[in-house]
């Protein structure tokens, strides 16, 4: 029996968002980083300046380097088709969206001489959502606590303890914004929009 394989583009936004943040990586390579200043980072500017609003969402498909993309690009391809297939495309942009708003701002508004580039923030909300897979109403998982325990944990003991160049604050943030996704989206065997 001869069976013919193909591919398939099974989760489109999570693979457009890779697709995305990847030409951002490479157009930030070949321009000495100056693209990836200019439109995919976030830092204070002028809110006259409109790339200052572009930049509130667009520094999360910036990447400082293709180790940092390739460390982000791995777990949202490892997470997000199962994300994508349990809450479907208009959920994840959503959360997308909402991760990246979330973290611009509060990037903008309290790190002033910060520049915030990366898509970190939503990995953490990919793992935090992924943990209530299994959610059901009235319960809170294990999974959930336990995932939360150890990366939000992780990150709030390397923000005080670890001087590096790692935003752990949007590490948290993120995780924040898919653990209340989780619970907003639902009850097991069901989507719902929101």
């Amino acid at each position: 029996m001869n069976k013919k394989y193909r591919i398939v583009l099974n989760a489109p936004i999570t693979l457009g968002f890779v697709f995305i943040c990847f030409a951002a990586t490479l157009l930030g390579e070949l321009t000495g980083g100056m693209s990836t200043q200019l439109l995919f980072m976030n830092y204070r500017a002028s809110l006259l300046d409109p790339l200052t609003w572009l930049r509130f969402i667009s520094h999360i498909f910036g990447h400082a380097d293709w180790d940092h993309f390739m460390g982000n690009a791995a777990y949202i391809l490892l997470l997000g088709p199962i994300l994508e297939e349990k809450y479907g495309t208009d959920a994840m942009l959503r959360l997308i969206g909402v991760t990246a708003l979330a973290t611009g701002i509060i990037n903008f508004v309290l790190f002033p001489y910060t520049g915030l580039c990366g898509a970190s923030g939503v990995v953490f909300a990919f793992i935090l959502l992924s943990s209530f897979t299994n959610f059901r109403e009235g319960e809170i998982p294990m999974t959930f606590i336990l995932v939360a325990l150890f990366f939000i944990g992780q990150q709030i003991y390397e923000g005080i303890m670890v001087r590096d160049s790692i935003s752990n604050l949007t590490h948290i943030i993120g995780g924040g914004v898919g653990a209340f996704f989780g619970q907003a989206l639902g009850v097991r065997g069901k989507r719902r929009s929101f």
